[in-house]
């Protein structure tokens, strides 16, 4: 690849970028409209959409996973912990050590909030078929970094 076109390559993918961005910008009004339904923060759903049923996280974990400090991390997990969300367990080979899990109700509010949010907006809708195909599989391409939930069978089913 020559210099030129590794610029023109840049460029696009900036454009690209930009309009993803921009998109997800833009539809933010029906994702405030699930966290007000669900009456949570944006911070309360990456809480959420991290953990996973039956598997603890410790505090020192989420806060790296969160890029914040622990006390922030701290009073995230205070608040879902006052709705019943989530709760503190002392880890078995160090009870000093609490890690976080989520409660029936904390599986049962992630899943709504899932199912919410994966709703495609309208505008996304307005495309054509053969258009929704192509992002779709453009965007497979893109490297997972950090799976915080596998993807189901049935969207898998869904991608013919």
């Amino acid at each position: 690849m020559t210099t030129t076109d590794s610029r023109s390559k840049t460029a696009v993918a900036a454009d690209v970028w930009r309009r993803i961005f921009d998109f997800i910008i833009a539809t933010h009004a029906q994702r405030d409209a699930v966290l007000q339904r669900l009456c949570l923060t944006p911070g309360d759903s990456k809480a959420l959409m991290l953990l996973e049923p039956d598997e603890g996280r410790t505090m020192h974990s989420l806060a790296e996973a969160w890029t914040c400090d622990a006390s922030n991390a701290t009073w995230m997990i205070d608040r879902l912990e006052k709705r019943g969300l989530v709760e503190r367990r002392a880890v078995a080979s160090d009870r000093r050590v609490k890690e976080v899990v989520l409660t029936p109700l904390g599986v049962e509010t992630k899943a709504a909030l899932r199912e919410a949010l994966y709703q495609p907006p309208p505008e996304l809708l307005d495309l054509s078929l053969a258009d929704l195909k192509a992002l779709r599989d453009a965007l497979e391409k893109l490297p997972a970094r950090a799976v915080s939930h596998p993807r189901s069978v049935e969207s898998k089913a869904n991608h013919t």
